[in-house]
């Protein structure tokens, strides 16, 4: 029995990682024509969509050659071949349901063609455009979602933060005597903690916020800390504030719906630390409502991307407004915008600068892809803390969901890392009526 695929790639599955030819095993990928087209489409600009496109057309033209059409390329040791696929006559069955000539349609022609030769084969449509995959499953087309770096499990994704229960009120007193911690092996508790975990401790009488180092084996108590005019209001995010101005963790992922301070906490935790850092930079993708274009709204570069970047502004007007215009802390915001100190900005103008020794706030991460967040934290230089915030249940991309963004990739593959930390924030601290919108509406 012939137990070898055939894959037929979508053009969102080559932005959305475009090395993603090499993880199909042995199998032979057919890549159409089509797509190709949309690639050229995507090859200028400065976003990392644009990279991909970029990216993929290059490594094509280092492995293309003259049987790309014929026989197809060897992708390597224990992969399949790669071919490209031109453009096909609808079928009688294509034409009846979808008789537009868009480039979806094309791509279902390709795939129906391809299923009819190859019909000892499994012939399956990799795409992540959900409605994509319902037209290939209505013409009897196998189709599925890129799964590769896509999370398991995402009901068991790491939390960070473990609550536990009658704990022996001398075993919390004991950590209120020793600040340095205590080993955990001493706490008598039935935990293998995983890098820098944080608990809540609790018996009938007393309770305490502590947190695992990794490196000293030690369990500490965390003390609540005002951080440049921010006080935190609850156990998250006092967490929060200890994984931000930790200097043993150089990355941190802060999850949470919306109003549950993310945002606020990171950009406070970094003007505190203003003094250890170069630069702090605040930054977020541009993902345009309704996936069109910024080009279509009018005004300059600035007055496109304003509407995208003020949510950020409107955190750093909370922190500013926490004192008086003559404070030193107030001055100091202003100065160091005016010196590119701190520097609010698109994600994609990050692009090409030296992030060394920077405080790096990615907001709204969940609409990166997971080769997005790898790109940026594999530019990170030395003395750099790398922060990535966002709601992985609140995401704009039509091509990414809870499971395959980046953030959750990210929280899931660095996971028990020695300089990673996760908090996942859940009571909204906004107001009591954002509160009881996010939850009940």
């Amino acid at each position: 029995m012939n137990n070898k695929k055939i894959f037929i790639i979508d053009t969102n599955v080559l932005l959305h990682d475009f090395s993603s030819i090499y993880k199909f095993q042995e199998n032979d990928i057919i890549i159409p024509i089509v797509v190709l087209e949309e690639l050229d489409r995507f090859k200028k600009g400065n976003d990392l969509i644009n990279f991909h496109a970029r990216e993929f057309t290059r490594e094509l033209d280092k492995i293309s050659g003259d049987d790309l059409l014929n026989s197809g390329i060897p992708l390597g040791d224990n992969l399949g071949k790669l071919y490209i696929e031109t453009g096909k006559e609808f079928s009688e069955r294509v034409t009846a349901s979808f008789p537009e000539k868009t480039s979806d349609h094309r791509i279902l022609a390709i795939a129906d063609y391809v299923c009819n030769k190859h019909k000892t084969e499994s012939v399956i449509l990799i795409t992540k455009d959900i409605n994509l995959r319902m037209k290939a499953k209505s013409l009897g087309i196998k189709a599925q979602d890129y799964e590769n770096d896509k999370v398991a499990n995402i009901d068991d994704l790491y939390k960070g933060i473990e609550t536990i229960g009658d704990i022996e009120s001398e075993r919390i007193d004991k950590l209120y005597e020793e600040p340095e911690g205590i080993n955990v092996d001493d706490m008598g508790l039935d935990i293998h903690p995983e890098g820098h975990q944080f608990y809540i401790l609790k018996n009938n009488g007393s309770s305490a916020l502590a947190h695992y180092n990794p490196a000293t084996k030690l369990v500490n108590r965390i003390i609540k800390q005002t951080t440049y005019g921010i006080d935190p209001r609850n156990a998250e995010q006092t967490f929060a504030i200890e994984a931000l101005t930790n200097p043993e963790i150089q990355l941190v992922a802060l999850t949470g719906k919306a109003g549950t301070g993310k945002t606020l906490l990171a950009l406070a935790s970094a003007l505190q630390q203003h003094k250890r850092y170069k630069q702090i930079f605040l930054a977020r993708p541009i993902v345009p409502l309704a996936n069109r274009d910024l080009g279509f709204l009018p005004g300059d570069v600035k007055e496109k991307i304003d509407p995208y970047m003020q949510p950020l502004f409107d955190n750093l007007t909370v922190i500013k407004h926490k004192f008086s215009h003559q404070s030193p802390e107030f001055i100091r915001i202003n100065d160091m915008i005016k010196e590119e100190k701190l520097v609010i900005t698109p994600l994609a103008y990050i692009r090409g600068r030296s992030l060394s020794s920077i405080f790096f706030i990615v907001d709204e991460a969940q609409n990166l892809t997971p080769h997005e967040i790898k790109t940026i934290i594999t530019r990170a230089g030395e003395d750099t803390k790398m922060i990535f915030t966002g709601d992985i249940e609140q995401i704009d991309s039509p091509y990414l969901d809870i499971g395959s963004n980046g953030l959750s990739y990210l929280t899931d593959k660095m996971k028990g890392q020695d300089i990673f930390a996760h908090v996942n924030l859940v009571k909204g601290e906004r107001s009591f009526l954002s509160e009881l919108a996010s939850r009940i509406l």
